[in-house]
């Protein structure tokens, strides 16, 4: 199999650096992170890039980015990589929010000349991971994306010409994907990121597990569609547990990183992590895409 690998580092996430030391927070220290990212071999970078740190847990402000910091993080990796695929998080909605605010940095990084691809989250989820028990943490966390607001998404990516980077957390969020698909209106250059749950940080609410029969039932969603696919594992270790090979062997893309990277003591970089995936890539037979390549690939545009 020859087709190339369309990697993403996602460097940070929510992961606080009493976790791990490496996790990059400050703007510094993301623009350092993701140009080492992307010369380890990662074409696509994501990033938490304005969260607020609250008990040393980094707490995203409700309902509005500041696109700002991503714009100076961004500016400085774009000046080493001026190929990079860079995109950003959003902040959850709520009855006391808006799409068009929450989404608002999407649009203003885009005017800034430094977004590589939009975000489109079509649904909803609890969130959460296990108390001492083995049971759901009991807490009111719920990442709200309503019907209304994926269609905000979708059409506020076409205006700009993005592809997205389309989450999909569970079934029922690809089949908003393959209603948008069937009308033509998934924006070119966009990559459908299947999110798994790991059970390294105990039961998660929500994702199928990493397993071949789970991989499978996504993939006979997406038959026939022609969209290109990556597979995460959140609160796990996608190559580590065996998950990215089946994904390589089965033609799709892997994400890995410091935001999805829960697997016993282990404190790694996003590069060893990237150094691990890389290595995969040459034992399953497929070459590692370079930005400039993962844009041809999906139809991005060539420039940001």
């Amino acid at each position: 199999m020859s087709k190339p690998v369309v990697i993403e580092a996602a460097i940070n996430g929510a992961t606080p650096q009493s976790r791990n030391p490496n996790s990059p927070r400050s703007v510094e220290e993301i623009a350092a992170d993701a140009v080492q990212a992307l010369d380890a071999g990662a074409a696509i970078v994501h990033n938490h890039n304005d969260d607020q740190v609250v008990h040393d847990q980094p707490r995203t402000t409700a309902g509005w980015h500041d696109p700002q910091p991503y714009i100076d993080a961004w500016r400085e990796v774009l000046s080493q990589r001026p190929d990079a695929i860079l995109y950003p998080t959003m902040g959850s909605g709520g009855h006391d929010t808006e799409i068009s605010v929450r989404y608002s940095h999407l649009p203003a990084l885009h005017a800034a000349g430094v977004l590589g691809q939009g975000l489109i989250d079509p649904g909803c989820v609890a969130l959460g991971g296990g108390d001492e028990h083995g049971l759901p943490n009991p807490n009111d966390r719920v990442y709200i994306n309503t019907y209304k607001d994926a269609r905000y998404m979708f059409e506020t990516c076409q205006r700009m010409g993005r592809g997205a980077s389309i989450s999909i957390f569970e079934p029922g969020f690809l089949r908003v994907v393959l209603a948008y698909h069937a009308q033509g209106l998934v924006p070119q250059g966009s990559l459908v990121k299947l999110y798994f749950g790991g059970m390294e940080r105990g039961p998660l609410g929500f994702g199928m597990f990493p397993t071949e029969p789970c991989l499978n039932a996504y993939i006979s969603m997406l038959e026939g569609t022609g969209l290109e696919w990556s597979v995460a594992v959140l609160g796990g270790d996608n190559v580590g547990s065996g998950f990215a090979r089946l994904a390589l062997e089965k033609g799709g893309h892997v994400r890995v990183g410091l935001e999805d990277f829960y697997a016993g003591p282990r404190t790694p970089t996003n590069t060893e992590l990237l150094e691990e995936l890389v290595s995969l890539c040459d034992e399953v037979g497929r070459p590692v895409a370079s930005p400039s390549e993962a844009r041809e690939l999906l139809g991005l545009p060539s420039s940001q």
